[in-house]
C-alpha cells in the first residue's frame, strides 16, 4: 500500500529527528580558538636599566656606582642584554692586570657589532662603554649622518704600558689594567666610514660633528676622555677611560 505523499514526508521528518538526538552520533564541537603569537624576545622593550637612559649630569656617577660591584656591574649589562663573560682576577707586580673583568661580546639590543670582537676589559669599561654606544654613537649617526651603525672600530682596551703622552712618563696606563678603550671610528649601513684620523679635522661638516657629538657625550660618561683636540697621540682615535678621574679633551 502506498502512503500519500504528505504522510511518507511527515514520517522521513520524525526519522530525522529521532537520528539528530542520537547519542551514536558524534558531537558536533566549537572550531578551536586561535590564540595571537607571543611577542619574540627581540620584541620586547629594552627599559629599567642604566643602558637605557639618556645621557645626563649624572650618567658618569652612576656607572661607577653601578660597577662598584662586580655582581651588579654584570647584572645590569645582562638586562640590557649585553654578553659579558667575567674572568678570573690577574696581576704582575709591575701593575699590569685585570681586575672585575670580563669579554665583553655582542650587544643583542643593537645591530652594531665591535670589531675586534671579543674585548677584555673591566666591567667598568663594559658598562660605559655599552652606555655611550646605546645612548650617543649610535643614535648621534641615525641624526647626523642618516645611516645606522654596524660596526664599531677600536684598537683594544688591555695592553701592559705607561702612559703615551708623547713623551717619557713613569705613570702607568690606564690600558694596562683593561680600563679604557681606544674607539677608531664607525663603518654605516651605507657603506661609509667614519674614522677620527681622517674625519676629526678632513671630513665634512656633520661628519664632524658627529665625532665631535659622541666625544663630548663620552665626557659626561667616561672619567678620562681625550681626543685629537688634546695632543697628537690622539690623533686617530678616542681615548675612553672608565676610571674615577676627570678630564676631557
Amino acid at each position: 500500500m502506498r502512503l500519500p505523499l504528505r504522510s511518507l514526508a511527515s514520517a522521513l521528518s520524525g526519522v530525522l529527528l529521532l537520528a539528530s538526538c542520537s547519542p551514536m552520533l558524534p558531537e558536533r564541537r566549537p572550531a578551536p580558538t586561535r590564540y595571537p603569537t607571543a611577542p619574540s624576545r627581540t620584541e620586547a622593550p629594552l627599559v629599567g636599566n642604566l643602558v637605557d637612559q639618556s645621557i645626563d649630569a649624572g650618567s658618569r656617577a652612576a656607572v661607577i656606582r653601578e660597577s662598584a660591584e662586580l655582581s651588579q656591574c654584570i647584572a645590569q649589562l645582562t638586562a640590557a642584554r649585553v654578553t659579558f663573560r667575567p674572568v678570573p682576577d690577574r696581576g704582575d707586580p709591575q701593575g699590569c692586570g685585570l681586575v672585575s673583568g670580563g669579554v665583553l661580546g655582542p650587544d643583542m639590543g643593537t645591530v652594531a657589532r665591535m670589531a675586534p670582537g671579543d674585548v677584555e676589559m673591566t666591567c667598568r669599561t663594559a658598562l660605559a662603554l655599552s652606555v655611550w654606544r646605546r645612548q650617543s654613537l649610535e643614535p648621534a649617526a641615525r641624526e647626523i649622518l642618516g645611516s645606522d651603525v654596524v660596526q664599531v672600530d677600536h684598537m683594544g682596551a688591555y695592553a701592559c704600558r705607561n702612559v703615551n703622552n708623547g713623551g717619557v712618563s713613569t705613570r702607568i696606563s690606564a690600558h694596562s689594567q683593561a680600563a679604557a678603550l681606544d674607539f677608531a671610528g664607525v663603518r654605516l649601513r651605507d657603506g661609509r666610514r667614519i674614522s677620527v684620523k681622517d674625519r676629526w679635522f678632513g671630513g665634512d661638516e656633520a661628519e664632524q660633528r658627529f665625532l665631535r657629538r659622541i666625544r663630548d657625550d663620552a665626557c659626561r660618561i667616561f672619567g678620562t676622555t681625550l681626543s685629537p683636540d688634546y695632543n697628537a697621540v690622539h690623533a686617530d682615535h678616542l681615548h675612553l677611560e672608565a676610571t674615577d678621574t676627570r678630564f676631557c679633551r
